[in-house]
């Protein structure tokens, strides 16, 4: 039997898709009257999903005295398989060990999840026997659309869908970046390029915004938007090395290449050596996230991502979620220290 979409009951009503996942997770901000014809419209069309909330879940909500006690059950771990996404990765998998610590420490059942496709998702798993879920990473709108229909609380984690408002948990990127920006300013830096694509996620737009925003507060140029380090896609190899090429080409370096993450500084690196730069004597480079580097480049300045921090505080907030269902959503964001390496230095 073909599958009933969140959009087939949206036409059929006459209402948007939004409305139809509030009506049918029990969510507020649709009519009484708009909801009923919603839930009978799903009904007709042999929508699978309800509204109805596990046992345990509604005490949560339904009674103040329950509110305090601890809460127990099964939360599920979902980070697609995509963009790099994996336990093995230093940054996800860091991110993964803390709502791991967390979860264990509170006594929750854990099922971890890396399917991408929505339907294969909600038809392994029952809403109803799931207390909450924690997204990880970059996880795409429908899936999200679906798991908010089906009436499971999230918390996402370094992502977040302006179409689905969802609880989120952050690096604060934007703060962090505009002060690594400044510190370098203090340096003697002026002449700066930043490396990193910001349509890649919401952390490089944040890092790029901070950048640019630093730049604009200390009266110096800011990069143009058809800088071919700002667009470098998945190629970030080829982008980086044609780019410095010209550079040397035309024989004029920045001083300070501000890179979104410690994986574009260690290319960034590597390249400056291939073509005879010394790094920092002639050209500084900063990173972000603190992530290990091969032994044969030395140690990025950067900042520091708690990543098992953040997973660790989205427990949190999911426990908050569950006990005030009600409440708006909320963003958390979380700072991180600058650490020094090798590849700064003054100019002065």
């Amino acid at each position: 039997m073909k599958k009933v979409t969140m959009e087939q009951i949206a036409r059929q009503v006459g209402v948007s898709k939004f409305a139809v996942s509030q009506a049918l997770s029990g969510k507020p901000g649709v009519a009484e009257e708009t909801r009923s014809r919603i839930v009978e419209a799903a009904e007709q069309l042999g929508y699978r999903k309800t509204i109805k909330m596990s046992r345990k879940k509604a005490e949560l909500q339904e009674s103040p005295d329950k509110r305090s006690e601890a809460i127990t059950g099964t939360v599920i771990i979902l980070m697609p398989n995509v963009r790099f996404q994996s336990r093995e990765s230093s940054y996800w998998g860091r991110i993964i060990d803390g709502v791991l610590a967390e979860l264990t420490a509170r006594d929750f059942g854990v099922m971890m999840v890396t399917e991408s496709s929505s339907e294969r998702l909600m038809n392994s798993i029952n809403p109803d026997g799931v207390l909450g879920l924690i997204g990880i990473g970059y996880i795409a709108g429908t899936l999200l659309g679906e798991i908010r229909a089906s009436g499971i609380p999230a918390v996402l984690i370094d992502h977040e869908d302006e179409d689905v408002p969802t609880d989120t948990v952050f690096m604060n990127n934007y703060d962090c970046m505009r002060q690594l920006t400044k510190r370098a300013v203090r340096m003697g830096h002026a002449d700066m390029r930043f490396v990193g694509d910001a349509s890649y996620s919401r952390s490089f737009h944040d890092r790029l915004l901070g950048f640019r925003i630093a730049l604009e507060e200390e009266s110096l140029p800011i990069p143009p938007n058809d800088d071919p380090l700002l667009r470098i896609g998945d190629d970030v190899h080829g982008i980086i090395e044609a780019e410095l090429s010209r550079m040397k080409a035309r024989k004029r370096w920045p001083s300070l290449f501000v890179c979104a993450n410690d994986s574009h500084a260690q290319l960034v690196v590597r390249a400056l050596r291939e073509h005879g730069v010394r790094v920092p004597e002639d050209v500084s480079v900063t990173g972000f996230d603190h992530t290990p580097g091969p032994a044969d480049l030395p140690c990025i300045s950067t900042i520091e991502v708690p990543n098992e921090l953040m997973g660790k505080r989205a427990v949190d907030v999911l426990m908050d979620r569950l006990r005030n269902p009600e409440r708006p959503c909320e963003k958390l964001l979380i700072n991180g220290p600058f650490i020094p390496g090798d590849t700064l230095r003054s100019m002065s």
